[in-house]
């Protein structure tokens, strides 16, 4: 460094020295200014911290007047401070009073200087303050003069994180930004209010060592852990089952194509050279690229701030030889999970009666995880965006999974606020719960089964608890994406036979494995699919895999031996695939018939209505068929050409709109033609004013989870089902209807004190 008489690695072993000097904060950042200003040569040292308002605080000088400590502040982007904080950019001037964004306040005495060289102070991204050195000569600051200030303004992040440092003058006034709180808005994934603190399930490293003994020894190790990491990302592309980490195989090429950018690891080496040990120079540098990507407008560009994060979340736990997954036996009370994507077996690993709520970054209402997260009854919300690196480990949070909201770091009048919504909650949810052995009857006597939407065992209490008629839908793939292998035909049978066993006399209607699109199998080959939610995918793998359908028809006619068996195939675009699928079926049965198996005494086969070619197949499909039902999730983005899983378009149509109405009328109609009994399964079943608008179009049968059963069976025992169908009737025999039904309903609703 010119005309530095120590350089970088001797400023920084004396700032390791001051760091561990048993004085206050702020005494310490009064003794690093010093330390830097001698180190560089310069004037004037100073330290800006930004205050949870969003204004910059000097809060530590050598050169310029003291007393301006903690008086002087500007707001981001006032001044040369305050860009450097918007920007989040090193800035160096030779004359900086001739900058057009020169601020000057008279108390610090600062105008005699010209010289100016400032950094951002930056932790995971976020500017935490502005670490500034001035000279009164038109002096030009070098490249590694630049690099010896960030590398230092980093050990800074650190201690300001820390949240020791107070403002003496003006208690409070200066929380950290860090530490603000926050209010982020998201997709509603399963009802609920939960109240607790954050445990991230991709625990971040903290790197508390940053400044190197030996530098050879960490350049070493930097190359060491990128070779290792490479390696592992070669390895699970090639074996193919990066399903079973959450991964998806186009996701981890770009990461491989980041962990061979010379770029990349060019800055990390520099940042090593520079002083900084192994793991500091990968936080620094990953630290640089979030605060440059965060600030950009292209989608393309911050979407890949994941796939650096992940990069760099790998390499971090590669040089610390951590697990890159938080510990389950550290989970606390209360805990709230933080992720930017998990699966539906990652859930079920953690111990439930800790858990509080979990918030993600990815998934949609009707991802897995969120079919999970609603059996476990734990409220979720999901499409968070930058969710994980806006929370500390321990950070109080409160999430509304109802809502979509998330509350970080919340104030105690938000916190008060919201735990009186969690107790009012919870005294409607006792409400529901006294409704549970009430048949549920309209007000003029029309009989509405209610039975529950399940996939897991731990699905089956809440028969019992919510008075269901039965489960309308068993979802058996999940079964198969939360185990580590196959099941056998053994397994799946002991899982059949158990629920049937907890149902009773209730009926069961088994859904076979609905795999393929977005559901991929940890242990299976992923295929390459441009457009997987129309492409390979449930009784199209059956029907192709016909050993797979098999093992599974098998497994089930054994577990229902003696007993009413119902089995319905998903993703049905024509009769002739179910006619194929019946046969499956009927060739099963002749073969356990013939080793002397017990079969089940009656085998009814359905279908689910989710294509929208079978509506113009209705009475085939009918007559084919001993049972229907409506998989709307599935029907109503096929029928929009809206991909429910894309936030841009999966609120662009309405189910109460009048094409999705019709459409759900004409199969309502040809089922009661055919005298086949028809059930909604789909996620508007779950919905009081959907629900009631299922009820007006003649829909007797409604499967749902288990939360919604208390919600809709007080909205049916309010409701008259005759004027509700006159409505429905009238506006849809307009023919110039085109919009949505949504607020007459919601109006009826109101004006007969339905509760919706």
């Amino acid at each position: 460094m010119r005309g530095a008489p120590g350089g970088p690695r001797v400023l920084l072993r004396r700032l390791r020295e001051i760091m561990a000097e048993p004085v206050s904060a702020q005494a310490r950042l009064d003794r690093i200014v010093v330390l830097i200003a001698a180190n560089m040569v310069a004037e004037v040292c100073s330290t800006y911290v930004m205050r949870a308002d969003g204004t910059l605080e000097l809060y530590a000088t050598e050169g310029l007047n003291r007393e301006a400590v903690h008086l002087t502040t500007m707001r981001a982007g006032e001044g040369l401070v305050g860009l450097i904080a918007s920007k989040a950019e090193p800035l160096a001037l030779s004359d900086a009073q001739s900058h057009p964004a020169f601020s000057y306040k008279p108390e610090t005495g600062e105008e005699i200087y010209h010289g100016f060289l400032g950094v951002p102070i930056l932790r995971a991204g976020n500017t935490l303050g502005v670490l500034v050195v001035q000279n009164r000569t038109r002096r030009v600051y070098a490249e590694e003069e630049i690099e010896a200030l960030q590398t230092t303004a980093m050990v800074l992040a650190e201690m300001i994180a820390s949240g020791e440092l107070q403002a003496p003058s003006a208690p409070g006034a200066a929380e950290m930004v860090l530490r603000r709180p926050l209010r982020c808005h998201g997709a509603a994934l399963a009802e609920g209010v939960g109240l607790g603190h954050v445990v991230l399930h991709e625990p971040r490293v903290i790197v508390k060592n940053l400044i190197a003994e030996n530098l050879e020894a960490e350049v070493e190790r930097l190359e060491q852990a990128i070779a290792e990491v490479r390696a592992s990302i070669d390895e699970l592309i090639v074996r193919g089952d990066v399903a079973h980490h959450g991964e998806h195989r186009e996701v981890l090429e770009t990461v491989r194509m980041f962990a061979h950018d010379q770029g990349w690891l060019r800055r990390m080496r520099e940042a090593v050279l520079s002083g900084l040990t192994a793991e500091a120079a990968v936080e620094r540098v990953q630290s640089d690229n979030r605060a440059r990507i965060l600030r950009q407008t292209d989608p393309y560009l911050r979407e890949r701030l994941h796939d650096l994060d992940d990069l760099a979340s790998r390499l971090l736990h590669r040089l610390v030889g951590r697990e890159i997954v938080s510990a389950r036996e550290a989970l606390p009370d209360n805990a709230i999970l933080v992720a930017r994507s998990m699966g539906p077996a990652a859930l079920l690993d953690y111990d439930r009666s800790r858990l509080r709520g979990l918030v993600l970054e990815e998934g949609g209402p009707t991802s897995h995880i969120a079919i999970v997260a609603r059996a476990l009854g734990l409220p979720a919300v999901g499409g968070v965006e930058n969710a994980a690196s806006l929370v500390e480990p321990g950070d109080a949070i409160i999430i509304d999974g109802g809502a979509g909201e998330v509350q970080i770091r919340p104030g105690a009048d938000v916190e008060a606020a919201y735990a009186q919504k969690a107790r009012l909650r919870a005294r409607r949810q006792e409400q529901y719960r006294r409704l549970r052995n009430v048949p549920p009857m309209t007000r003029d006597g029309v009989e509405i089964s209610l039975d529950l939407n399940a996939g897991l065992l731990l699905d089956l209490p809440h028969i019992a608890e919510t008075g269901a008629a039965g489960v309308g839908l068993f979802r058996t793939e999940l079964q198969f994406m939360v185990a580590e292998r196959m099941p056998s035909r053994a397994e799946q049978q002991a899982l059949y036979g158990a629920v049937l066993e907890a149902a009773g006399d209730r009926s069961v209607t088994f859904r076979t494995l609905d795999i393929g699109g977005d559901k991929i199998l940890p242990y299976m080959q992923a295929v390459e699919d441009a457009n997987p939610a129309l492409g390979w995918r449930a009784i199209r793998i059956g029907l192709d895999r016909p050993g797979l359908l098999r093992a599974q028809v098998r497994a089930l006619l054994k577990a229902g031996a003696g007993r009413h068996l119902r089995i319905m195939f998903p993703m049905v675009a024509t009769v002739e695939e179910f006619e194929r699928a019946k046969g499956l079926v009927g060739r099963e049965k002749g073969h356990l018939g013939r080793h002397g198996y017990t079969l089940p005494t009656q085998v009814s086969l359905g279908v689910m209505i989710e294509v929208p070619s079978l509506l113009f197949e209705m009475d085939e499909i009918a007559r084919a068929a001993d049972f229907l039902s409506v998989g709307t999730n599935d029907l109503m983005q096929f029928l929009f050409a809206a991909d429910r899983e894309n936030r841009l378009v999966a609120h662009r149509f309405d189910p109460l709109s009048a094409p999705a109405l019709r459409a759900l009328r004409l199969i309502v109609e040809r089922a009661a033609a055919a005298a086949r009994p028809v059930t909604v399964c789909g996620e508007i079943a779950s919905r009081p004013l959907e629900a009631m608008a299922l009820i007006g179009l003649g829909y007797r049968r409604l499967s749902m989870s288990p939360a919604a059963i208390g919600p809709v069976k007080a909205m049916i025992l309010k409701l008259d089902a005759e004027p509700v169908a006159g409505l429905v009737r009238d506006a849809l025999a307009d023919a110039a209807a085109t919009g949505t039904l949504r607020p007459a309903l919601t109006a009826f609703a109101e004006r007969h004190g339905i509760p919706i």
